[in-house]
């Protein structure tokens, strides 16, 4: 489901609130997710799942698949969702 689709099914639930007030409300909603995560915190959303961040570690003999040539690949940080076991229940029916 794209953004622009997400506006839409919104907006059939909540016909009394315009474009502009859903579209707020999704980009508020990101950018809270956004900043507990860049402040070492999870986000569980109850029945749905939890978002957490998990550091990747650094790879000293990792290999550029078109060359060939070894590589360093530095540590870093990779968002990551789990699902809960509700939403995994509504998924695999």
């Amino acid at each position: 489901m794209s953004r622009k689709e997400l506006i839409k099914s919104l907006k059939k639930k909540n016909p009394n609130l315009n474009k502009s007030e859903l579209v707020n409300i999704i980009d508020t909603f990101c950018k809270v997710i956004q900043n507990a995560l860049n402040n070492d915190k999870n986000v569980e959303l109850r029945g749905f799942g939890s978002f957490f961040k998990k550091k990747l570690k650094e790879k000293y003999s990792a290999r550029n698949p078109k060359t060939g040539e070894i590589i360093y690949v530095p540590e870093r940080n990779k968002v990551r969702f789990k699902a809960s076991k509700k939403l995994n229940k509504i998924i695999n029916r």
